[in-house]
């Protein structure tokens, strides 16, 4: 996160402006004085361009007159399509073209009062970095130490910002672990980084392995035993409604290097499973963000933390393990694992929290990418009700969904012939529903749903207003889930 000052509007300032501006109506009154102190230069640089200031796109007109450095013409696109997530890509476009000068800053009064803190908050979410082990930075372009946002309504927008900066820190936080390399992040390291949240007012509890065992993990601990580095459990309890209502439990999958385990992952490529903890990250990153913004909710973030390994302990294809629920399982690939790890949680937070609805994450299966890309999650709910106020946070907060099925059909691909179910389908057929499949069978009459983020959890490129890199995806959504259905 880069420094954030908050000043009213003074284009006769200069300095290096970014101006967000719709493509229809009236442009804003800081446009019309910056246009005129540099000779209508900015109206000419776009006329020229042929720019309309349609979303997403930008256009820098150098050292257009006045005491302008630069000036950074950024379109919002037509103000009936204008939403939070379109006001927050707008916004980091235009940040992003803002990255070569010091302090620049950056004008929202284009914008409805209602959305110009999305703009802030999209600014700040391109402007991240992870340089942690970065030694050499010679040929990097980036100068900027500090954003100033401008407005003519400087208290309101800073009171706004009050309430979504901690949604940007959780969302950094999210980031930031699925961005650590897996030499670093152990299960041991992640658990101590969750237990910092509790100078925000979370509860924190850490289950260790002899923990696990007597709550009979037989499931997560499976997983685990591969590895020279102990598994962990981390709870994490917000209590912002104070009545005593039930709470909303988020659980996430938090393998923090999955190796495939004896069914291996071929080589190529397997540097990103150090981002399979993204599901355990998303809920620690939101749990941060409810405590920081005082969220009126009652809400109990778990992650299971392990680390898949090949050993000569590792789990066997063909081995029976006990979930936590007493239900058996023949672990017929080591390599679908995740859903070993949700099992013993889902049961947990089910008996132990008595929750009014369970959300999982989990970076689960490589079958959603095939179906969905790397565009939307996949939602799988047992509670239409859920899913729909599932479906509505990811349009509005711009994190996306799309809703698949379950069924019997799809269960009985989950049979074993000698165990209660086993842990992959018949084939390649259905690859994320059966997963889906598996999970529910451990969630009882509890409303659930369960987002496999395998796609959505790491950019490969750059996008609208994003850069490369951990996306943080599930932090927005659910913040927004909680804002809109779960808080009051």
């Amino acid at each position: 996160m880069v420094d954030l000052s908050f000043q009213a509007a003074d284009a006769a300032a200069g300095g290096t402006l970014a101006l967000l501006e719709k493509e229809d109506g009236e442009r804003s009154a800081l446009f019309r004085e910056a246009d005129s102190l540099t000779g209508g230069a900015l109206s000419r640089a776009a006329e020229a361009a042929s720019f309309t200031f349609a979303h997403g796109k930008t256009c820098v007109v150098l050292a257009p007159g006045g005491k302008f450095t630069a000036v950074v013409l950024a379109g919002l696109g037509k103000g009936q399509d204008l939403t939070s997530a379109r006001a927050e890509s707008a916004g980091g476009a235009a940040a992003l073209q803002l990255t070569t000068y010091e302090k620049p800053a950056l004008a929202v009064d284009g914008l409805p009062e209602t959305l110009a803190v999305h703009a802030v908050l999209g600014a700040q979410l391109a402007l991240y970095d992870f340089d942690l082990y970065r030694t050499v930075s010679k040929d990097r372009k980036r100068k900027i130490t500090g954003l100033e946002i401008v407005s003519a309504r400087t208290d309101a927008l800073r009171q706004d910002w009050a309430d979504w900066e901690p949604v940007l820190r959780g969302v950094t936080l999210a980031r930031d672990l699925v961005s650590e390399p897996a030499n670093v992040l152990s299960p041991v390291v992640f658990a101590e980084r969750a237990s910092g949240l509790a100078a925000l007012g979370l509860e924190i509890e850490v289950l260790d392995q002899p923990a696990m065992e007597k709550l009979g993990f037989g499931a997560l601990l499976g997983v685990a035993q591969g590895s020279a580095n102990a598994p962990r459990t981390v709870i994490m309890r917000w209590n912002g409604a104070k009545d005593g209502s039930a709470p909303v439990a988020f659980v996430g999958k938090g393998v923090t290097f999955d190796s495939g385990g004896i069914s291996i992952k071929p080589a190529a490529g397997m540097e990103d499973m150090k981002w399979d903890m993204g599901g355990a990250g998303v809920v620690t990153g939101l749990m941060a963000a409810l405590a920081g913004r005082k969220a009126k909710v009652n809400a109990v973030g778990i992650i299971g933390l392990v680390e898949n390994m090949v050993s000569g302990t590792a789990q066997r294809p063909g081995d029976v393990v006990k979930s936590a629920s007493g239900q058996t399982i023949e672990v017929l690939n080591t390599d679908a694992e995740g859903r070993l790890v949700l099992a013993d949680l889902l049961w947990y937070v089910r008996e132990h929290c008595k929750p009014r609805a369970i959300i999982d994450l989990a970076t689960l299966t490589g079958a959603i990418i095939v179906a969905l890309g790397h565009e939307r999650a996949g939602l799988f709910a047992s509670d239409d009700g859920l899913a729909k106020d599932l479906e509505k946070a990811g349009e509005e907060s711009g994190e996306l969904l799309w809703r698949m099925p379950l069924g019997d059909a799809y269960d009985q691909h989950i049979r074993s012939d000698i165990a209660d179910m086993k842990n992959i389908g018949n084939g390649r057929a259905g690859g994320s529903i059966t997963a889906a499949q598996f999970l529910k069978r451990f969630t009882g009459e509890t409303p659930w749903a369960h987002l496999d983020i395998a796609g959505t959890t790491w950019a490969s490129k750059a996008g609208t207003g994003t850069v490369k890199g951990a996306t943080g995806f599930g932090v927005r959504l659910l913040d927004r889930l909680v804002r809109q259905s779960c808080e009051g």
